[in-house]
């Protein structure tokens, strides 16, 4: 699978993912858009044809003259087997997909100097933005480095290379948490995400910073940062699980994402660890939610802890609600309890 982002690209192809179908000898293109916290994907004009059934590309990789480089499992077995007389392993082939106005090139950016290796990180071919941007990080922190890349993600007015400047701080230990905490104000909300993200990835991020990420929860119009702050959630230490409730809190009490296709089930995800924990706090918040099936999963999990604290909780709510949907969830969930027992 390749994505095809660039601007070097025609127009028909950008913005696509290209997958080849090994059933049908040839590469499709599925088309993106942007639906609430994701994306759907339609088919747009098959970008390959194969001449041959055991034609069979299974990665796809784009090189520095711009030109594709397919790995071809050569194959008449498409699909995998345990017996190894099936297969065939001595057939592999290396294809390259060119443009006619391609031009081979011979690259060494290791004998490039680290500001020219920045300065590759608004190329139109992101094969010298990902290599330079590996190379910046095996060299190690370099506050010139550091300097220029907040100069492209403070001045550049493509997000994608604002984008491109904030991975490559953080691979070379160029962005202090505060500095992320900055971001989580800025007008792009991929940036945002990412900050989010960044935030956690080392999963030590402060009090404060998981404070903020409530307030986005609460506030942030962008559903693509709400997916990213639920996601944080699951690399917020133990530590922090009082300011962790706060956000799942803020999170359940978003209707809107009620029909998103991926927020339900990661806010879910987020609040799971804190159910055991405090399970009639966990019922209350999820029974609020206008979320879809969170509250379900609630007493399904509270459940599988199987207390006698675990069947009380159960019981009490059954006793206080009139809802007939959380009656059947809560009466399932008691009925575990008890046939266990």
């Amino acid at each position: 699978m390749i994505y095809l982002g660039g601007d070097t690209w025609p127009k028909e192809y950008r913005e696509s993912i290209f997958m080849h179908n090994i059933h049908g000898s040839r590469t499709n293109t599925d088309v993106l858009q942007r639906k609430g916290s994701g994306y759907t994907a339609s088919h747009g004009p098959d970008f390959l044809m194969a001449n041959d059934s055991w034609s069979q590309m299974i990665n796809l990789r784009y090189g520095p003259d711009g030109g594709v480089f397919a790995i071809d499992w050569y194959d008449k077995n498409q699909c995998h087997s345990s017996n190894p007389e099936l297969h065939q392993k001595s057939l592999g082939r290396i294809f390259k997909i060119s443009n006619v106005n391609d031009k081979w090139v011979k690259v060494d950016l290791q004998k490039l100097s680290s500001d020219r290796l920045v300065e590759l990180q608004l190329n139109r071919n992101d094969w010298y933005v990902r290599h330079a941007r590996r190379i910046l990080q095996e060299r190690g922190p370099n506050p010139a480095v550091h300097a220029g890349l907040k100069r492209i993600l403070r001045e550049n007015p493509d997000v994608t290379r604002k984008l491109r400047a904030l991975w490559a701080l953080s691979v070379t230990d160029g962005v202090t948490e505060k500095e992320l905490l900055d971001l989580f104000t800025n007008e792009s909300e991929y940036i945002r995400s990412w900050a989010v993200y960044l935030t956690v990835a080392d999963k030590n991020p402060s009090a404060d910073a998981v404070r903020r990420m409530a307030q986005l929860a609460k506030t942030d119009n962008s559903a693509l940062v709400r997916l990213y702050v639920a996601s944080a959630m699951q690399r917020v230490p133990a530590s922090l699980n009082s300011e962790r409730w706060d956000v799942v809190a803020a999170l359940l009490a978003r209707g809107d994402d009620a029909d998103d296709q991926n927020e339900p089930l990661m806010v879910w995800y987020a609040t799971e660890p804190l159910v055991p924990l405090d399970m009639a706090r966990a019922l209350a918040l999820t029974s609020d939610s206008k979320l879809p099936k969170v509250f379900t999963f609630t007493v399904q999990r509270i459940a599988a802890v199987g207390t006698q604290d675990a069947l009380k909780v159960l019981t009490d709510r059954l006793g206080r609600t009139a809802e007939p949907a959380e009656r059947l969830d809560l009466v399932e969930g008691i009925t575990q309890i008890v046939g266990k027992r």
